[in-house]
């Protein structure tokens, strides 16, 4: 009877979880093959003629790998690179300090808040407000200038470094406060007494931190880098509205979901479905390395010494 009861149960499970199945297949996974699909045909508009779609094998998939591709793969990994170095040494410093209680800070609470809060504003938000802010005409140069730190105004978005700079602190400010609960999250899962016991053998708080603290939110790092990652190659929203969908200067701001949006637009379905492919396969293999990098199948070392007391017994017959 209790198992004809458990069997019912697991009916009404597989009722439940149908709806995500349903919503996945019909709105991703066949999506996803008319991508892949679209990439093998020319299939493009030209004036008011449609071209296709006509088999062409690879030809998409060598058009496009060209020499934009990999300047736009590299300007997506630098606006990357600016945005999360900063926001992964700071969301690993405030979950260190939050999670102290030798710290007694008061009204942790509210500063969580207000450290997730710029998650929740809009990315075109979050552009437009920079755009405005530092413009020629904005405030930060009228306030630089009213100080008499600047004698004329400067244009932050009219240079490489400045535009790269903006970008990568958008992206800042938008996703530190998600990493850092998270990496909160992660360190008060850690049984206090190991720290104690630390403590206890002499251990200091540096030593604890990189020795204990680190390798054991390891698993919650390699999910923070990871979906970084793929977040930072589907970078689009805020370098689009601050460079009005050009990626000045000289294109160096343009990124990889930028140059696909250009053919979306054109609209010219087989390079984008190629592209897209591109992306998909990068995507795989960045995030295998690192999961790879960030997840140590031989914590204790026991492994390690296993191989080399074989290695010595081999050598030793």
């Amino acid at each position: 009877m209790n198992k004809s009861k458990s069997l019912d149960r697991g009916k009404w499970g597989y009722l439940f979880i149908l709806p995500f199945f349903l919503t996945y297949f019909i709105f991703s996974f066949i999506p996803l093959l008319d991508t892949i699909r679209y990439s093998f045909f020319e299939y493009y508009r030209s004036g008011i003629k449609i071209v296709g779609p006509n088999f062409v094998g690879l030809k998409n998939y060598l058009e496009v790998m060209g020499p934009d591709l990999f300047k736009y793969m590299g300007n997506t990994f630098i606006l990357w690179i600016i945005g999360f170095i900063p926001q992964i040494i700071i969301s690993l410093v405030l979950a260190a300090w939050f999670t102290d209680p030798r710290l007694k800070i008061h009204g942790e609470q509210f500063f969580k808040v207000v450290i997730y809060l710029p998650n929740l504003i809009m990315a075109s938000a979050f552009a437009m407000l920079f755009f405005t802010m530092f413009s020629t005409s904005g405030p930060i140069n009228g306030a630089l200038m009213n100080m008499g730190i600047i004698k004329e105004a400067v244009d932050f978005m009219g240079t490489v470094a400045g535009t790269r700079i903006l970008v990568g602190v958008m992206n800042f400010l938008m996703w530190f406060g998600n990493t850092s609960i998270m990496l909160m999250a992660a360190v008060m899962g850690i049984s206090p007494d190991i720290n104690e016991a630390a403590s206890i053998d002499g251990c200091t708080p540096t030593q604890i931190f990189f020795r204990i603290t680190l390798p054991l939110i390891r698993p919650i790092l390699s999910y923070t880098l990871i979906t970084s990652l793929i977040g930072g190659l589907q970078m689009f929203d805020v370098p689009q509205i601050l460079t009005n969908g050009n990626g000045n200067p000289n294109r160096s701001s343009f990124t990889l979901i930028m140059w696909l949006n250009s053919y979306l637009k054109a609209p010219d379905y087989g390079h984008a479905g190629a592209l897209s492919v591109y992306l998909f396969i990068l995507s795989g293999i960045l995030c295998f390395f690192v999961y790879r990098m960030m997840n140590d199948d031989d914590p204790d070392g026991s492994k390690k010494a296993a191989k080399k007391a074989k290695k010595a017994a081999k050598a030793a017959a």
